[in-house]
């Protein structure tokens, strides 16, 4: 039968890529950690409604009037999304955040097109298929990409700006190219070690006119973005880089310490499995020579992130293009039957196992509980709702995303301890109590009855599939079961 597309070309790696997102964008709502949600929608979204749920800038109540390194350039421009959709008239959070997907996933395809000419342009078209379909349908791809992730976020600007570096040697795309790095800068400071990485290869190959141009390019944006944008919110420019820098360098080191030099080049060699993605760090640290205008700067942000104290795996995933851009590259260019057949070996593997997780990651509602819970209070006409986080049996609640519940007023107490009296605040108004965990649910329900007597089931919330799975392999993760029970205090009292 004859497929109506060839596979091996840029359109179908391009549907491919499109396919996957499509159904990350519908089938993969919630946010993958602390820092995509509560860093980036609560902020952007509360300033649309009048708040400042971070208390980011200094004329906000109660705001420490410091810096606290937090770039506004994606931030700002959530804002703007934000605020746009509010001025259509569209309020609700799940919509909201369905055409904020939306949006990721649309900009992620400049990911797998640039990929592939980048590929094409320094290698050939087989290379720039394989590196398309990796970089088009690896598992972990349409998951980030539909996240507010600072990390993920700025690749666009990064491959339309190595693309340009690469395509012609005329010089004012060296400016363009500068200008576009210069945006991902400003959404990532650690993306200045990239940066840096490029403007050294020009310098020390002497082309001094691309270097200069390039890093024109680069101050130019940084400062309308950092210098300008932050004169008129602190009254002096560059105030968030410099407060992230001094917080770095005063605490940064001391958060979530990580002895393992090896983890990123482990994280980018167990995205593919093994043994692929073995063969893929064959390849990548085969290519310093022919293509060090990419190794360079991709080798200097994973040894600055490797020497850095606080490591999580996500920081790396900034340079997995160019890993995976790399690394096919690089491995191809052995020529002999046995790495070939390795190859082709590997790649059938990668493809079953990826299939797998592929399947899990556009289809994981992430934070599933924690979002329905408080969506389930979204248009209950209340004002600054009370809420009990009822967590006694397992020790420990959840931050809870109130952009769901479009309630930036409601306060939370916790209970955690099961030796504390149930009256947890002196007056015992509490509107919400939210049930977390199962275990002896039946139980402490009957106790709070005993003071709310009216109290009704509002939302059973279940964790998705793989929540509960990621808590079973780590009980770190906090993917609890949540009931909302409403004690309608206010209308009866106890």
């Amino acid at each position: 039968m004859k497929l109506p597309i060839q596979l091996n070309s840029f359109k179908a790696v391009l549907l491919g890529a499109i396919l996957v997102r499509l159904i990350a964008v519908i089938f993969s709502p919630g946010y993958g950690m602390h820092d995509d949600h509560f860093l980036i929608v609560e902020a952007s979204s509360s300033w649309v409604d009048g708040y400042d749920y971070n208390r980011w800038l200094p004329w906000t109540p109660g705001s420490k009037q410091v810096p606290d390194g937090h770039s506004f350039t994606y931030v700002g421009l959530n804002y703007l999304y934000f605020g746009l959709m509010k001025y259509l008239g569209v309020i609700d959070p799940k919509i909201l955040m369905l055409f904020n997907r939306l949006l990721h996933a649309a900009a992620s395809l400049i990911i797998v097109w640039y990929g592939m000419k980048i590929t094409e342009k320094l290698s050939d078209r087989k290379n720039a298929i394989i590196v398309g379909w990796l970089l088009a349908i690896l598992w972990i791809m349409p998951f980030v990409s539909v996240r507010n992730l600072v990390e993920i976020a700025p690749m666009p600007f990064m491959m339309l700006g190595t693309w340009l570096m690469l395509r012609e040697p005329e010089k004012r795309k060296f400016l363009v190219a500068g200008i576009l790095f210069g945006l991902a800068v400003s959404f990532r400071y650690q993306i200045g070690v990239f940066a840096v990485g490029v403007a050294a290869y020009y310098f020390f190959s002497k082309e001094f006119r691309t270097f200069f141009l390039f890093c024109a390019g680069v101050l130019i944006t940084f400062i309308l973005t950092q210098g300008l944008v932050d004169f008129f919110i602190w009254g002096y420019p560059f105030a968030e880089f410099w407060g992230y820098v001094t917080y770095n360098m005063k605490e940064g080191t001391e958060y979530l310490k990580n002895t393992n030099y090896f983890m990123y080049f482990l994280v980018l060699m167990g995205c593919f499995f093994v043994p692929l993605g073995v063969l893929l760090m064959i390849g990548f640290l085969r290519s310093w020579r022919k293509w060090m205008i990419l190794f360079v700067p991709t080798m200097l942000f994973i040894l600055f992130h490797t020497l850095y104290p606080n490591r999580q795996e996500r920081f790396v995933l900034t340079v997995l293009p160019y890993f995976i851009i790399l690394g096919v590259m690089g491995y191809r260019l052995f020529r002999s039957k046995r790495a070939t057949t390795w190859w082709n070996v590997s790649f059938g593997i990668f493809l079953f196992l990826n299939t797998i997780f592929l399947g899990f990651a556009i289809t994981m509602y992430s934070k599933k509980s924690r979002v329905e819970a408080m969506y389930s209070l979204y248009g209950n006409n209340m004002e600054e709702e009370r809420i009990l986080l009822e967590g006694s049996v397992g020790g420990r609640t959840s931050m809870m995303p109130k952009f769901y519940a479009k309630s930036w007023h409601c306060s939370f107490v916790d209970r955690t301890d099961p030796k504390s009296h149930l009256k947890d605040n002196p007056k015992n108004q509490f509107d919400y109590i939210f049930f977390f965990d199962e275990k002896g649910l039946a139980q402490r329900i009957e106790q709070y009855r005993e003071l709310y007597p009216r109290m009704t089931l509002v939302k059973k919330c279940d964790p998705s599939l793989i929540d509960r799975l990621l808590r079973q392999l780590n009980p770190r993760n906090a993917n609890e079961y949540i009931e909302v029970w409403e004690t309608h205090y206010r209308e009866y009292g106890n």
